[in-house]
């Protein structure tokens, strides 16, 4: 096949030998099975940034790390160069995700490399060698899905322990392989600590997969894992091996307005004594 534009530059570094097919393609990017050496891989390219908006990303951006002050000054006002370095952050963000991950033993695509905007990695297949199903794809027993489910909120809890959350979890970015569900596509990954809409995203995720696999194990649909794990990462109490029991008792007190109106109150008061003050000393 022709090589796609993006993939010739690797050839002639001999990062890979040969493009041997399309695999898929997205509105993020383009991905082809490759070969390199004797080993058969994928690479993700990137489509070009003018293609695709960032307004969606802000979101998944908040609390992500900017090289530097120029940097984030340019983003933040949509310069040329601020579009330029967003794309650059939004596609090492995935490349970043999967080394962290891996290394926290998450059932991810083994990362190769990124090289010149593409990103190189692991080729998920299933027994017979053919490129792996997505979850959304496969009929399961009950008993599967019980597995299945227990497996991937397990891999969700690794993922906060490494203080991350997928953000777009689903049946169609779950591939099913002879050893297990692996989670891919991340290049929205949102940083747990530092993204005030951490706690819903999470939930979406769960969620997700909860819909999914409880068509098959409708018991499924009852559990809330997300709180769950939640509320143990925000008391630091959150491991590896923390036992998930998929219950959690919601706070059903009703909120007391008055003693908070009054707070509010006494919080402008004070504010209000206190700027008296800095105008009497500066009248002085």
């Amino acid at each position: 096949m022709k090589t796609p534009q993006g993939l010739q530059a690797l050839i002639d570094d001999g990062v890979i030998d040969e493009v041997i097919r399309p695999l898929k393609s997205g509105k993020e990017a383009s991905v082809y099975v490759i070969r390199s050496g004797d080993e058969i891989r994928c690479a993700k390219v990137y489509k070009d940034m003018r293609q695709r908006s960032f307004q969606a990303r802000a979101q998944y951006q908040e609390g992500r790390k900017v090289r530097g002050s120029r940097e984030a000054r340019a983003m933040s006002k949509s310069t040329r160069y601020g579009r330029k370095e967003q794309e650059t952050a939004w596609k090492n963000s995935e490349v970043d995700a999967l080394y962290r991950l891996a290394a926290a033993g998450v059932q991810v695509p083994r990362p190769y490399g990124f090289f010149n905007g593409v990103l190189v990695m692991e080729l998920v297949t299933d027994a017979e060698g053919r490129s792996a199903p997505r979850l959304g794809e496969v009929e399961l027993s009950a008993e599967q899905a019980r597995a299945y489910h227990t497996f991937l909120i397990r891999q969700i809890a690794l993922m906060l322990c490494a203080g991350l959350i997928h953000g777009d979890l689903s049946e169609y970015n779950v591939l099913v392989a002879p050893h297990g569900p692996v989670i891919i596509d991340l290049p929205q990954a949102v940083d747990a600590a530092g993204n005030n809409s951490a706690l819903a995203m999470l939930e979406r995720d769960v969620a997700n997969i909860s819909a999914c696999l409880g068509r098959f194990a409708p018991e499924l649909l009852a559990t809330d894992h997300a709180r769950e794990m939640w509320a143990l990462f925000e008391n630091g109490e959150l491991r590896p091996d923390s036992e998930l029991t998929g219950l959690f008792a919601h706070d059903e007190t009703p909120a007391d307005v008055a003693a908070v109106m009054d707070a509010i109150n006494d919080a402008r008061a004070e504010a209000i004594i206190r700027q008296q003050g800095r105008e009497a000393a500066a009248a002085e």
